[in-house]
């Protein structure tokens, strides 16, 4: 799909696009914690698609009635051999520890970029956990073989913290007794939060957290209760919601409802970055309004929120002077090699981008011009690319712009009830 957007001034409300950090987390906890669960606001994405494909492959059901969905459950216990995360990072290294609480050989595949990530770490920790591993030479698709047993451990959290959240979610539903995840350099702390709120909010035993350093699991015997009744509201998704924020601030007078400002996302630090750059902007409980601004480069450091790099550098295109982001080296292993990604797309546009180690510097407030762009197939290149459009100099065009599907699906027609021109073919 070809998208072209052309500059546009906007205006009107809009409702965020549901997390889909929290719909995966509560697909995995509604899982492994049994019952019936409602879903409410519950994403459409790719990925969350994904993720309920997961569930229903390890044993759950899943309905969809008025616009909410019925999870059911009993525990995990896989009635496929084969479990697909699609394209979804989260997806992949959240249900992997999961799915090796099973006794008999699962196959984990993806698709997409997702076959070219490193799964180093499930070759490297599951089997001390008593689980077989396969890989090809550290990529999918993954053949693993438990029951997971739950056992004192040391894991790297430098590459994501995703990979802990499968870990935690698994040892919870294996009824863990006094043991103990330590972690070294850990990243995304907020995401970790993240996955302890949904531990708690559907009933799963919640490990000490000694500042992040390690996990304690005092242990009592967890038995899913396949009677139990709940329900989940997903939240508004911050990093979906972070593009239209930065768009309010570029180019229009928006209101946008449904994100909550005490959330635990990582992303919800894009109001920082812009409080920070001189954004008009005006932070209400249950609504958040932006209106175009005289904007200044600022500096971020997005270590803990990679996933901000591409609405920040739209951002930065249209800040007077030079901002200066920190944390690069989240970036190689996204949909795409975001740093790469974003040096060449946004120089195509005359933003000059460059790469100093750990640090991204952008020189904005010059101008950015239409361009044809290619979304390297990466949801939050294309979205950036679009936000981008709307104050340039001309039209912008965006070579598979269906990225977008894999996680706001809704965003071009966001666009569009925003007063924004955009066309797609």
């Amino acid at each position: 799909m070809i998208a072209t957007i052309k500059p546009s001034v906007l205006h009107g409300e809009i409702y965020a696009p549901a997390s889909k950090s929290s719909m995966q987390r509560a697909c995995a906890a509604a899982l492994a914690a049994g019952g019936t669960t409602m879903v409410i606001n519950p994403g459409h994405s790719n990925d969350d698609k994904a993720a309920l494909g997961v569930i229903h492959a390890l044993g759950a059901t899943v309905k969809e009635e008025a616009r909410q969905l019925i999870i059911s459950s009993s525990g995990i216990h896989a009635r496929e051999h084969t479990v697909n995360c699609g394209e979804s990072g989260l997806g992949i290294r959240m249900f992997t520890p999961l799915v090796a609480m099973n006794e008999e050989e699962i196959t984990i595949t993806g698709e997409g970029s997702l076959v070219t990530r490193p799964m180093d770490f499930f070759d490297e920790v599951l089997p001390q956990l008593g689980v077989s591993v396969k890989t090809r030479e550290g990529r999918l698709p993954l053949v693993v073989k438990g029951p997971l047993q739950p056992r004192d451990i040391t894991i790297d959290g430098s590459l994501s913290s995703q990979f802990l959240t499968g870990i935690l979610m698994a040892y919870a539903a294996s009824g863990a007794k006094n043991v103990t995840v330590k972690v070294t350099n850990l990243k995304s702390k907020p995401y970790v939060d993240l996955t302890l709120a949904v531990m708690k909010a559907f009933g799963l035993p919640v490990p000490e957290n000694m500042n992040y350093e390690a996990f304690y699991f005092v242990g009592s015997s967890y038995i899913p209760d396949a009677a139990k009744h709940r329900e989940y509201t997903v939240e508004g998704d911050w990093s979906g919601a972070a593009f239209l924020l930065v768009a309010g601030a570029i180019s229009g007078n928006i209101i946008i409802h449904g994100l909550d400002v005490f959330s635990t996302q990582a992303d919800k630090a894009i109001l920082n970055a812009l409080i920070s750059c001189g954004a008009g902007i005006s932070i209400e409980a249950n609504q958040i309004a932006l209106r175009p601004m005289p904007l200044k480069g600022f500096e971020f450091d997005a270590t803990d929120c990679p996933d901000l790099f591409p609405p920040l550098v739209a951002l930065a295109a249209y800040c007077s002077g030079t901002t200066v982001i920190k944390g690069v080296t989240r970036l190689a292993h996204k949909e795409s090699n975001r740093a790469i990604t974003l040096q060449e797309e946004f120089g195509k546009m005359g933003v000059p981008v460059e790469l100093q180690d750990d640090l991204m510097i952008i020189r904005g407030g010059n101008g950015v011009k239409g361009a044809r762009l290619y979304s390297h197939h990466d949801h939050r290149i294309a979205m950036a690319g679009a936000v981008a459009a709307l104050n340039a100099t001309g039209p912008m065009s965006i070579d598979a712009a269906e990225a977008i599907n894999k996680s706001y699906p809704n965003f071009f027609d966001h666009l569009a009830q925003l007063g924004a021109y955009v066309q797609y073919v």
